[in-house]
């Protein structure tokens, strides 16, 4: 899954890497239960914007920013960047809406879940 026959990582790879900045953020702030949470968080959609090809072994770094907080939803948009390059390579965003793990009916975010994407909601509106 490196680099396709182009030279450049593939396209489905992008999101990959959003999925993992995403989860990464949610576990490092212990509101992401993959097992045994009664809340989970469903994609409905998603969408990715290319400006720059990104390659293997490039080291890329990834902004995250919750762009929308609703009652069970959440839109999450990511900036990958080349290491050392402040201008974006692509840009993506995905929603996550929460259900109940059961009858994946939507759900309110759980306290907690909600208290994290509203600091990173917070934290990118800032400067």
């Amino acid at each position: 899954m490196d680099n396709d026959v182009y030279g450049h990582v593939n396209n489905v790879v992008y999101y990959s890497y959003f999925d993992t900045v995403v989860n990464a953020y949610l576990i490092e702030r212990g509101v992401l239960d993959l097992r045994g949470a009664g809340v989970i968080g469903l994609v409905v959609e998603t969408g990715c914007r290319y400006f720059a090809p990104l390659a293997f072994p490039e080291v890329v770094t990834a902004g995250l920013r919750v762009a929308k907080l609703g009652t069970s939803s959440v839109r999450y948009e990511i900036g990958l960047f080349r290491a050392e390059e402040d201008v974006v390579s692509a840009f993506g965003h995905f929603v996550h809406v929460y259900v109940d793990r059961e009858t994946r009916r939507p759900t309110p975010l759980p306290n907690d879940l909600r208290a994290a994407l509203t600091a990173l909601s917070e934290s990118s509106r800032a400067g």
